[in-house]
């Protein structure tokens, strides 16, 4: 393509695309594939997008990683009455991008989806599920319209800073962009989330075991790397004021480029993960095969999503991988050992000015189910029904958060709301911070940094798009709201609809851009300190006393 041509509607950054099955003899199979070059390996991908314990599932997204080639895949599981495959087909239809400083795979999950459902609309027509050379031709043209044609993949895998890369409606679909899912995921981890930022600010490796499906485990995956990509991706094209006013204050290491995303990982990537390790960028995975709790040397921290389930109010459980001195006389006892590990009462002044975000979209009901399963009147009637002791750890944790709130002087109880739930279980934890009630109206504040980001105040109107919403740091930066007058005339319903999800897209996108600032203005704050040689006076108190007592020293 010439620098003349007009560009694709679509992003151009595809390299391969493949058809895994699970064969009832042979196993997982890729039994068609279609690449841009014959150079590209497959080899062991159909594990990828075939993890274990899928089959229990109707439907499911995959994102996974294949020689350093970003990808995503749709997995549909349709029953047939075929001799050997036990009433049931399992199979996934995935795609490989080319190598860039920002894939982004999830630009291609809805057309991905509708491709899946015409080629096995076709098959259920003709009643036979296994396709055929001439079953592949939509396909064919899907991969041929989006295959790479430019080194420079026409821009689809650059960044250009968080603004133009949340708000960019040229390729991305408002909502799928995974990082919109940054506010669900540190109300599902709450203060323990800030465990995972520093284990992603210091390149470590972090698994993540879920149970199907596994999607939502795979968006955490790229939504912890996000917390801290502005800082680790040193060949960043942003040409935002942040480098011209912090110089040099980047993440300097053995690696150039951010934490690797490696999404799904099976027990096939053993040695990978191992080399992965070696290298220095550190790395971020998800798995659905439980053998990986017995193989904590691994990794170095451990998240398990199977402790929170929807029907409790329970946060997943966080471990940290210490090694263990090996006995005598055993030859093959274990190196490592896992450990509970929790938020550190220094994390609590950061995880105050992430609540005080959080609060501004409290209000909907939308962003706190974006990852979940859809919500049924049994299990919210079931929520509505717990109690406050129904779960000790949650006690536990909220009584710490109180406890350090008050040590830092930042925690304000002057209501009897503030921890309570007289409006049912799903307010315990609501810590009230201070400043003013109205949270739609004041100061998102950066800890240790000068930046801050204004919000203006409420009203009811969609806000202006990313030309209002650009900020950098180091200046203070306004998100207003447009003004419509009101007409006259009454809208359709179509339009109201329109309206609705344009106001939502513009909320969780300044709840978005507020909340990667703050993680941004913190890590920039750290560095800073760092640059400057200062002798530190370490004094002790009764605070390290009560530090040490509470296991927080």
């Amino acid at each position: 393509m010439s620098e003349s041509e007009p560009r694709a509607s679509y992003p151009q950054d595809i390299v391969a695309i493949f058809h895994a099955s699970f064969h009832p003899t042979q196993g997982n199979i890729v039994d068609w594939s279609l690449k841009a070059s014959d150079d590209l390996s497959l080899e062991n991908v159909e594990f990828s997008v075939l993890p274990s314990g899928l089959h229990l599932v109707e439907q499911d997204v995959v994102y996974f990683n294949k020689e350093g080639h970003s990808g995503v895949c749709v997995f549909r599981k349709r029953k047939t009455s075929e001799h050997g495959h036990r009433g049931f087909r399992l199979s996934s239809l995935g795609i490989l991008l080319a190598k860039s400083q920002r894939p982004r795979p999830w630009r291609h999950i809805r057309a991905l989806k509708e491709l899946i459902s015409i080629i096995y609309s076709r098959l259920e027509v003709s009643g036979i599920l296994q396709p055929n050379e001439e079953d592949w031709e939509p396909a064919r043209v899907f991969f041929n319209e989006r295959k790479v044609r430019r080194a420079d993949l026409g821009g689809a895998g650059d960044w250009n800073g968080w603004s133009e890369e949340l708000d960019n409606q040229e390729f991305d679909v408002p909502g799928d962009h995974p990082t919109f899912h940054l506010s669900h995921l540190l109300r599902i981890l709450g203060p323990s989330a800030l465990t995972l930022y520093k284990h992603v600010l210091c390149r470590r490796r972090i698994l993540i075991y879920t149970l199907p499906p596994v999607e939502a485990a795979c968006i955490l995956c790229q939504v912890a790397a996000d917390m801290c990509y502005q800082d680790q991706a040193t060949t960043s094209t942003v040409s935002s004021s942040s480098s011209q006013t912090h110089p040099g204050r980047r993440l300097k290491g053995k690696s150039k480029e951010p934490i690797n995303v490696l999404g799904m990982v099976t027990l096939t990537d053993l040695s990978r993960l191992e080399a992965e390790g070696r290298h220095g960028r550190g790395w971020i995975a998800c798995t659905t095969d439980a053998i990986f709790l017995d193989k904590p040397s691994y990794y170095d921290l451990l998240i398990d999503l199977t402790t929170s389930t929807p029907n409790k109010t329970t946060r997943p459980t966080f471990y940290t991988t210490k090694t263990v001195t090996p006995q005598p006389g055993a030859s093959r006892s274990p190196t490592h050992r896992l450990s509970t590990i929790r938020f550190a009462w220094s994390d609590i002044k950061l995880w105050n000015e992430l609540e005080r975000i959080l609060q501004l979209d409290s209000d909907n009901p939308s962003s706190h189910t974006c990852c979940g399963p859809s919500a049924n009147s049994e299990l919210m009637a079931k929520s509505k029904s717990i109690t406050a002791w129904t779960d000790a750890w949650r006690v536990y944790e909220d009584v710490c958060i109180i406890c350090a709130g008050l040590w830092l002087g930042s925690w304000r109880g002057n209501s009897t709301m503030s921890y309570s739930t007289a409006n049912g279980a799903e307010n315990w934890g609501g810590v009230r911070l201070e400043g003013d009630d109205d949270l739609t109206l004041g100061h998102v504040r950066n800890v240790g940094a000068s930046d801050t980001i204004s919000l203006a105040p409420s009203t009811n109107k969609p806000m202006k798009r990313s030309s209002a919403m650009s900020w950098s740091s180091g200046r203070e930066t306004t998100l207003s709201p447009s003004i419509t007058p009101k007409g006259k005339e009454r809208q359709t319903s179509t339009s109201l609809v329109a309206e609705e999800e344009r106001e939502h897209h513009d909320g969780q996108l300044l709840t978005t851009l507020s909340l990667l600032q703050t993680f941004h203005a913190n890590t920039s704050f750290q560095l800073s300190i760092l640059d400057h040689s200062c002798h530190v006076i370490v004094k002790r108190g009764w605070k390290d006393l009560l530090s040490v007592i509470f296991g927080y020293g």
